[in-house]
């Protein structure tokens, strides 16, 4: 994965280093530079090849929404603001992710990683970042053979090795091709491709035995018919 570059848009100084610091730990993440508010960036924009904007929406001179409305083939974009309420408005505008401040590292990482997938969707190169034992690890999705929920940590098991990273299922889930892996239980996610036997309520991958719930029984088996 080649890194990305990086445009930071906050008129509030803590929160654009904050924002730079949590790039500097990601390593496909390349900041290029911090900017106070829309005007800047537009210059930027114009003599620089950007990859992805981190942009907040409350700021001076034109705000990061009425900036978005007029901005033509933008790069993606992940809002960052203390405002739940336009959510639903920016995600029209190639936004692939909305951070509300005050935004953790777990949170950060998980739209980095989908700002990843995104990109490793187009070059093939798939990869993803899980924050475990005091560092960031980098494995590879095509080798993930399920991931089990505990508690409020994830499990993540491949074909090498075993990972616990701090986050829920779900958002593990969301980070993770929707038509390749699928849910089985409550506390199981699955990649379809690496199913050996599917007994009863039971799914064989290698060694491993994951349940089906009854719940989930039938969406189970209708997804995989539907592969066959």
């Amino acid at each position: 994965m080649k890194e990305l570059n990086c445009l930071i848009i906050d008129d509030e100084p803590i929160a654009r280093e904050g924002i730079a610091d949590y790039c500097n730990e990601v390593t496909f993440l390349n900041v290029i530079a911090l900017c106070k508010n829309v005007l800047q960036a537009n210059h930027y924009l114009e003599t620089n090849q950007i990859d992805l904007i981190f942009l907040d929406i409350n700021m001076p001179i034109l705000s990061g929404i009425d900036w978005l409305k007029k901005l033509k083939n933008s790069p993606s974009i992940v809002m960052t603001t203390a405002y739940e309420d336009y959510a639903l408005e920016s995600f029209t505008y190639n936004v692939l992710d909305y951070l509300v401040k005050p935004i953790s590292f777990e949170r950060f990482l998980q739209a980095a990683n989908k700002v990843n997938n995104y990109y490793s969707h187009k070059t093939k190169n798939r990869v993803l970042f899980l924050k475990s034992e005091k560092q960031l690890k980098k494995i590879n999705i095509d080798d993930v053979l399920f991931a089990e929920a505990m508690q409020n940590y994830v499990k993540v098991v491949t074909s090498s090795e075993t990972i616990i990273t701090h986050m829920s299922l779900r958002s593990f889930k969301d980070q993770m091709p929707q038509d390749e892996f699928i849910q089985t239980h409550k506390s199981y996610i699955i990649s379809k491709y690496k199913v050996d036997k599917i007994i009863d309520k039971r799914i064989v991958i290698g060694d491993h035995i994951i349940p089906i719930s009854t719940r989930l029984k039938k969406t189970v088996l209708v997804s995989f018919q539907k592969d066959l």
